[in-house]
């Protein structure tokens, strides 16, 4: 891991500043004599700048996104809790950690810091942009906002602004954390019962009924408790509390509710499409709840050079990870075309 320091205050898209900004991101593999070998890849909600660790299968050695072949960069986002500027850093007004004072961030924000980060690698052109979930939201912001600097796009189980169901969803989660007793004071690990709460809530709209039955039900018709579903449910959210930080889980959750790429441009989303001109591949995963096919669906209607393939999983919104096979075999085909 790396980190870029930008020493002067950070506008803020809703009018707040951090007063400076620390960008931490992993890079892989070489940049060419061309500059003409980047592959930049924007992670999602709770990931971080190690793309090669959480999208194994996609990302590293003899994978289809090689380093032997790539100069690959991925940068933890703005308001994170691994490296970059967030909740937990020391605000340099009072010296003290922001905790619940860090402003609010939006996906735009995100895009404007990988931007700095872009400019100080000497990056004038990125041959693949890529995310799913959370990093697609950023991969179609950055084609907005530098559309001439991208070549080609990939984007999967994303969508162009946050429906309905995904803020009601996030604030299900935030109210979870709010519920703490522990929320607001002034510690690292305050919320943390409540992020516990939050990702369990999250989890049912990653995974899906189908799976969750296959996979969870228990075997004995005689049970009153301590239920297989109960448990892996229970586990999920102590895991993600060991690794996350409930500020930053509170704070990312408003960013995406924010995200909506025709806010400031119109506000209609078919024109701003429309403008992103990039070969794109699209890929949508059949029982995703949280960013269903019918969103996937719409881009593809108006972006003007994209392509849609439905991946029929049954992990839900999880799938854009568990689905890495084929999700290279695609992405790899795709490739082969517009290379």
């Amino acid at each position: 891991m790396n980190f870029f320091h930008h020493p002067h205050q950070f506008k803020l898209e809703c009018g707040g500043t951090l007063g400076e900004l620390t960008i931490a991101y992993t890079t892989y593999g070489t940049l060419n004599k061309d500059k003409n070998n980047v592959v930049w890849i924007c992670h999602a909600l709770t990931a971080n700048s190690n793309a090669a660790d959480w999208w194994d299968g996609v990302v590293g050695d003899e994978h289809v996104i090689d380093p032997a072949k790539y100069f690959i960069v991925c940068a933890n986002i703005i308001g994170s809790c691994y490296g970059t500027t967030g909740p937990l850093s020391v605000n340099p007004l009072t010296n003290q950690p922001y905790y619940d004072l860090f402003p609010l961030v939006t996906i735009r924000d995100m895009v404007k810091a990988h931007i700095l980060l872009r400019e100080h690698l000497g990056i004038e052109k990125i041959f693949l942009l890529m995310g799913g979930s959370m990093g697609g939201y950023q991969a179609l912001e950055w084609c907005v906002m530098e559309n001439h600097l991208v070549d080609n796009l990939f984007i999967l189980a994303t969508s162009p602004t946050e429906s309905a169901w995904g803020i009601a969803t996030h604030t299900a989660q935030r109210l979870a954390i709010e519920a703490d007793g522990t929320w607001l004071q002034h510690v690292p690990n305050a919320g943390e019962k409540g992020l516990k709460a939050a990702r369990a809530i999250g989890m049912l709209t990653y995974r899906n009924y189908g799976i969750m039955v296959k996979q969870q039900s228990d075997p004995d018709p005689e049970k009153t408790d301590q239920f297989k579903a109960s448990a892996y449910i229970s586990y999920q959210g102590e895991k993600l509390t060991k690794r996350f930080n409930a500020y930053s889980y509170w704070q990312l959750t408003k960013s995406m509710d924010s995200h909506h790429l025709a806010r400031g441009r119109g506000g209609k989303l078919e024109p701003v499409l429309q403008n992103i001109r990039q070969k794109t591949l699209i890929i949508g995963i059949s029982s995703d709840i949280l960013c269903p096919l019918v969103e996937q669906q719409f881009l593809s209607r108006y972006l003007p050079s994209a392509t849609l393939l439905e991946i029929d999983s049954a992990y839900g919104h999880d799938g854009f990870m568990v689905e890495s096979t084929i999700i290279s075999q695609h992405l790899q085909n795709w490739l082969g075309t517009h290379s």
